[in-house]
């Protein structure tokens, strides 16, 4: 019986595959440490990283007073549950506040989750509320990406993605991303008490809206009395050269979802209202065992704190506009297309994005292909000058090998 035993509790696969649910393709590379802008593979080899975790690590890898709040706050305090204060969860709410507001105090309420799709999953049942029962639909776009859970994935645009799960909750509908006149026939303020979008379109292959496309969005909804929801998931906290996307268009949001960059790795999502929306909750209507305790929090802290002593934005900006010139003049580029530093390189007819990734991974790059003839690049925001030269030279010599053989 212990024999029996200590075999089933071995960390090795008994049946020589992996105890990991086959729900992502086979990984090509393991890497096991990174610094900066560079990670290290099981073999010590070392790649320069231009995804970010798909735009997490935005102050890069081990990044030392991201590191430093997490180990100070291991050894302090973990978790006490949402029962009982916690300190540095009014001092990072009072920052987020500030940072949508872009340096104003807006008097907003933040809600604490684990992930993106946990804060979208606030913000639509923070809809739900503010509707009443009969005026509960949210509008979104085809082509989002808002999350795996059955109700962010029903406000997925991405209906290739709703088959599998079949029913899903019902109540959301999509229009084409940027078409203004589409979204108006669709928001019918009777019925639908959000509109939830992402300012640029990152899972679609970095699709940007038109210009002013949001500003008439804010319109519209203030006219019909539906809430505007934007999801900066991906776009947030500098990346896209503010600190977040919307402020671009000049306007605010009645909610807005956060995550991904929020604890540079650490995971933690969070969902901020205007205080007159966040008034539609009350005690019992959501909540959360591990959202915003204190381990996350301290990360979301220091990286907050770093982002700002640093400028990321304009960081973003900076190395954006370089990026865009080198990038655009690439053999096989048919488009470069994104804000700050969410880029979209769109291929030429013929050329393959995810052959180009895995080709750009063997000659030490990391991207990926957002769509098939996009390649995705997120790198994080303290990323070099030099650092975006070798990553271009990367992508000119395997575009080049590509041109030739299509």
């Amino acid at each position: 019986m212990r024999a029996s035993t200590r075999a089933a509790s071995t960390d090795v696969p008994t049946s020589g595959g992996s105890h990991l649910m086959a729900t992502y393709k086979p990984a090509p590379v393991r890497f096991v440490s990174g610094s900066g802008c560079w990670l290290i593979d099981d073999d010590g080899r070392r790649y320069l990283d231009f995804l970010s975790g798909i735009a997490v690590t935005s102050l890069g890898h081990a990044h030392p007073k991201v590191a430093a709040a997490i180990s100070a706050q291991a050894n302090e305090l973990l978790h006490v549950s949402n029962l009982f204060e916690n300190d540095l969860a009014e001092q990072v709410a009072a920052r987020l506040d500030r940072l949508v507001g872009d340096g104003s105090d807006l008097g907003g309420k933040v809600f604490f989750a684990n992930s993106g799709a946990e804060a979208n999953e606030c913000a639509i049942k923070l809809a739900r509320r503010f509707g009443g029962r009969g005026r509960h639909e949210v509008v979104s776009g085809f082509g989002s990406f808002h999350g795996r859970t059955l109700a962010t994935l029903h406000a997925t645009g991405q209906p290739a993605k709703h088959e599998a799960f079949a029913p899903l909750p019902d109540g959301f509908r999509h229009v084409a991303f940027g078409d203004l006149g589409a979204l108006e026939s669709a928001a019918d303020p009777t019925r639908v008490a959000a509109v939830l979008l992402e300012p640029i379109e990152g899972e679609a292959g970095v699709v940007v809206p038109p210009s002013g496309y949001l500003r008439a969005v804010r319109q519209m909804c203030d006219e019909r009395g539906i809430l505007l929801v934007l999801d900066e998931v991906q776009t947030g906290l500098g990346r896209t050269g503010r600190w977040f996307a919307f402020q671009e268009e000049g306007i605010l949001p009645d909610v807005v979802t956060v995550a991904k960059a929020l604890g540079n790795g650490m995971p933690v999502g969070a969902c901020w209202a205007r205080a007159e929306i966040a008034s539609c909750f009350v005690p019992g209507d959501h909540g959360s065992t591990f959202g915003g305790q204190p381990l996350a929090l301290s990360a979301v802290r220091a990286t907050l704190d770093t982002m700002v002593e640093l400028d990321v934005p304009t960081r973003a900006r900076e190395r954006g506009a370089q990026l865009v010139a080198a990038l655009s003049a690439l053999p096989g580029v048919r488009e470069v297309r994104g804000r700050g530093l969410l880029l979209g390189v769109v291929l030429e007819a013929g050329l393959d994005a995810a052959a180009v990734v895995s080709d750009a991974l063997r000659a030490g790059l990391v991207a990926n292909a957002a769509a098939p003839d996009v390649i995705r690049l997120a790198p994080p925001l303290v990323v070099s000058a030099e650092e975006c030269d070798e990553a271009v030279a990367i992508l000119r010599s395997v575009l080049e090998r590509a041109s030739v053989v299509r």
